[in-house]
């Protein structure tokens, strides 16, 4: 069975909205689109490149892919941006009731209930899936026990507002670090691996 890694870049507290550039989402008045730019270097670049540097699915809510769509496929081959072709290139799953309009090379709707769709796709045989952004997408998924790894960089801002990974539905589960590493900006590049059960305990003496 293949693998689901959800992937973000998130604020301290747990907005993934827009991290890109200002005219990204503004939905709901967010008006911080492109926060993660201040802190981009070369150690939060390599990070990135190593995020895509297996073999890999994109599994995208509607609202995300449709900013993908707008935007990947007007890179030209030419600019040698590997994450461009990649993007270009993969497979792409789709969380939407407008099956029609995915115009992007090589894009496939999600059929019927969301959960059951990714879970038939996870039995199937091919690349892992990564996730990009889709805020609402991923929280049902969090809701679940489809979600297999958390690579997330946790940038050191404050956003107050915006959409956020977690919400009270989430599944609870434990997570063990599998890997962590620092930028010189103070952004935090971690990986989570699903780790069973959370346990409890206690403190008090017996």
């Amino acid at each position: 069975m293949r693998k689901l890694t959800v992937a973000a870049f998130i604020s301290l507290d747990g907005v993934i909205q827009a991290p890109g550039g200002p005219e990204e989402d503004t939905s709901d008045g967010f008006r911080f689109g492109g926060w993660i730019v201040p802190y981009t270097d070369e150690t939060s670049s390599q990070a990135i490149h190593a995020l895509f540097s297996q073999p890999f699915e994109l599994l995208l809510g509607r609202r995300t892919y449709d900013i993908f769509a707008a935007y990947w496929p007007q890179i030209p081959p030419s600019s040698h941006n590997r994450i461009a072709d990649l993007f270009n290139s993969v497979p792409k799953h789709v969380a939407t009731h407008r099956s029609a309009t995915l115009e992007w090379h090589n894009s496939h709707a999600l059929q019927g209930d969301l959960t059951e769709a990714i879970r038939a796709l996870k039995h199937q045989d091919g690349a892992d899936l990564l996730t990009q952004g889709s805020a609402d997408m991923v929280r049902q998924l969090l809701a679940t026990e489809l979600v297999d790894e958390l690579r997330l960089m946790i940038f050191p801002i404050l956003l107050g507002r915006g959409k956020r990974l977690f919400d009270d539905n989430a599944q609870a589960s434990a997570f063990t670090l599998a890997h962590s590493n620092c930028t010189p900006g103070g952004v935090l590049i971690t990986r989570y691996v699903r780790s069973g059960e959370v346990r409890t305990g206690t403190f008090e003496e017996h």
